[in-house]
């Protein structure tokens, strides 16, 4: 069978292919593909590897061959799976590779916010500590995170282990339901918001999801309040949460992801120098070790596909 990676350089340079080449297909693989190469990169292809170049169901129902697209990744909105179903064409995600590796990143965050790491480090680095008359600098806050309470939104495999490191440090931790839901033992998020020293976004985005974090629940969160997202940079209203920020509504906010990826370099967030606010670029995931393990589960999911089907 043929089969095409799209865009590979988006897992990185540093990986091991050897998985999907030692895989009875003839393997063409290419670092980036633009919109308008995409039709006739896929023409010949039985089987379609890909990370993030959008597939839809137009481009696709050219390739009349088609049996098989493997999403290098967990999210699989970039392919319109709907018609895949229709047409007969297995899709595969995957899924918890990289839990070690973003419940890592996100507690950096907290620990980087709840400390004024950033802006105690630049103090050091400009010399105000050497200038200064006492032994310590205690002109940046920073919070004792033991006794404070985290919610949590979205309680899967990386929720979970949020929530494992979290008490690990002595939090209390809380998981909201999220609107539009009700789960027996879990109070709603907007019940939750004014009671949270921090809150952790870990769910999906969704048509329910979309902006969950807006102006009005903003306005409802403590002003020392801590705001984590490694999910998906939809489930915050930016502008508003730029404005909670500059208003003091909310002590920080720590991202690593933005509604637009990658952002226009004019993004309000991007061009405002505030230090209670880190945005890192969608990197909670790329540990290499956790890249590597996606290309492997990806690997394993392709020879099922292929040993089941010969």
């Amino acid at each position: 069978m043929r089969a095409v990676l799209l865009d590979g350089d988006s897992l990185g340079n540093d990986l091991s292919l050897n998985e999907f080449k030692h895989l009875p297909v003839e393997l063409t693989i290419y670092p980036a593909t633009q919109p308008h190469q995409v039709a006739q990169r896929i023409q010949d292809a039985d089987i379609i590897l890909v990370n993030k170049v959008v597939l839809s169901a137009d481009t696709l129902r050219q390739v009349k061959q088609l049996k098989y697209v493997g999403v290098l990744a967990t999210g699989m909105n970039n392919v319109d799976t709907a018609y895949c179903r229709q047409a007969g064409i297995t899709v595969t995600n995957v899924d918890g590779y990289g839990t070690d590796a973003v419940v890592q990143h996100a507690l950096m965050l907290l620990l980087n916010l709840a400390t004024s790491f950033v802006p105690t480090h630049q103090q050091v680095q400009q010399g105000d500590w050497s200038r200064s008359p006492f032994f310590c600098l205690l002109d940046q806050p920073v919070m004792e995170l033991a006794g404070k309470h985290l919610v949590i939104v979205g309680y899967g495999t990386l929720g979970k282990r949020f929530a494992t490191l979290a008490r690990a440090l002595g939090m209390q931790v809380s998981v909201a339901a999220r609107p539009g839901t009700e789960v027996k033992g879990r109070e709603s998020l907007d019940a939750l918001l004014p009671q949270a020293d921090v809150i952790s976004l870990h769910c999906q985005l969704s048509a329910e999801t979309d902006k969950l974090i807006n102006a009005e629940r903003l306005a409802a969160m403590r002003p020392t309040a801590l705001l984590i997202n490694t999910a998906r940079g939809g489930l915050i209203d930016e502008p508003a949460l730029l404005a909670a920020l500059k208003g003091g509504q909310i002590g920080g906010a720590g991202l690593d992801s933005l509604t637009v990826e990658p952002p226009p370099a004019n993004h309000p967030l991007l061009n405002v120098k505030l230090p209670n606010l880190l945005i890192t670029p969608h990197s909670a995931w790329t540990a290499k070790e956790s890249r590597q393990r996606l290309v492997k589960m990806a690997a394993g999911q392709l020879e099922t596909f292929l040993r089941d089907t010969a």
